[in-house]
């Protein structure tokens, strides 16, 4: 076995040439902040703090937090009485918000502020008799935190078929809302189906998926077909990640997705020279280094950034965690 990862290493090395890396990629100020809000009540209330849900879906910040002191959790019935919870940044139900609330739980919501403003958005419309197609994927900790902001009216619809079975009881009183981490392509496939059943359908007034997203899918549009092979950073339970993927394979690129270095594979590079590198937003610069250095010791000899879009988005720290900027949170961990 030794000897035929031997050979595929040598082949590997001898077309392996360049890396480009995709501007932007990895950490979004969301995944910075919920990470951060999890550190700083380490830091503040000592170990153990109790997370609902994974914080991100990253299997290295999992860990990492976990061998700092943070305790994941599905059900608030595993967390003690008096304990810190944090919410993680898919956002919760208003079923879990007020479970914790009368557990007495001392909370601190990493509920990205981008999903925070989706869920803002149905509790208002729904006040105002709207019910809701929510574009999204079943399963996922984002939908059913949005979907459990209302115990009746919003429908679930994964593709374009599922538009024929949403039966409101009044077609004019419809909002739609997408997951955040969605692929821009197949959901704006998936509303102009709805608005073609549902004309008089209400649209966010700014396009749910998050800016993040966005602008990780345009880097991989830009860079995919400048490449022989793409290379994702990203966890399997990274809805954002898996969407890099699919979108580079879409585009005519092999892409595969790594939860890191080790999980390249040397036969993967064989006659493709040029490789695209980019992360999904829960995913650390410290992994994408890491799978640098590996592409180095299977033959790259180049690395260059491509020109792409320079984020400078920051969102606040919960009250009681200090008032230090995300910029310098950031910083202070590099």
């Amino acid at each position: 076995m030794a000897s035929v990862d031997a050979q595929q290493q040598a082949e590997a090395q001898k077309f392996v040439d360049e890396v480009l890396l995709a501007q932007p990629r990895g950490f979004c100020a969301g995944v910075d902040r919920a990470i951060e809000i999890v550190e700083r009540a380490l830091e503040k209330f000592g170990r153990p703090i109790y997370v609902r849900h994974e914080i991100v879906h990253n299997t290295f910040v999992v860990n990492d937090l976990k061998s700092k002191g943070a305790i994941f959790i599905e059900d608030l019935a595993d967390v003690p009485p008096g304990a810190t919870l944090v919410f993680s940044a898919h956002g919760v139900s208003k079923a879990v918000r007020e479970e914790a609330a009368q557990r007495g739980f001392s909370v601190f919501d990493a509920t990205c502020p981008l999903v925070t403003k989706v869920h803002v958005e149905v509790s208002k419309l729904a006040r105002e008799g709207y019910e809701f197609i929510m574009i999204g994927h079943k399963g996922h900790p984002e939908v059913e935190g949005t979907m459990g902001q209302l115990r009746e009216g919003i429908y679930l619809v994964e593709e374009v078929a599922d538009v024929a079975n949403v039966h409101p009881n009044d077609p004019t009183k419809l909002a739609v809302v997408t997951q955040t981490t969605l692929s821009v392509d197949d959901a704006a496939e998936i509303l102009e189906a709805v608005k073609l059943r549902f004309p008089q359908v209400r649209e966010p007034k700014k396009q749910d998926i998050c800016y993040a997203t966005q602008n990780r899918q345009d880097a991989v549009k830009f860079m995919a077909p400048k490449v022989d092979i793409v290379i994702v950073v990203g966890s399997p339970t990274s809805s954002n990640s898996n969407r890099l993927r699919e979108l580079a394979e879409r585009l005519g690129t092999p892409a595969y997705m790594v939860d890191g270095a080790q999980d390249l594979q040397p036969a993967w590079f064989d006659g493709r020279a040029r490789v695209g590198l980019t992360a999904g937003a829960s995913a650390p610069d410290v992994l994408v280094q890491a799978v640098i250095d590996r592409l180095k010791q299977l033959g790259a000899v180049s690395v260059r950034n491509i020109d792409g879009v320079k984020e400078t988005v920051e969102f606040p720290l919960p009250m009681g965690l200090g008032d230090r900027s995300m910029a310098e949170l950031r910083a202070s961990r590099s």
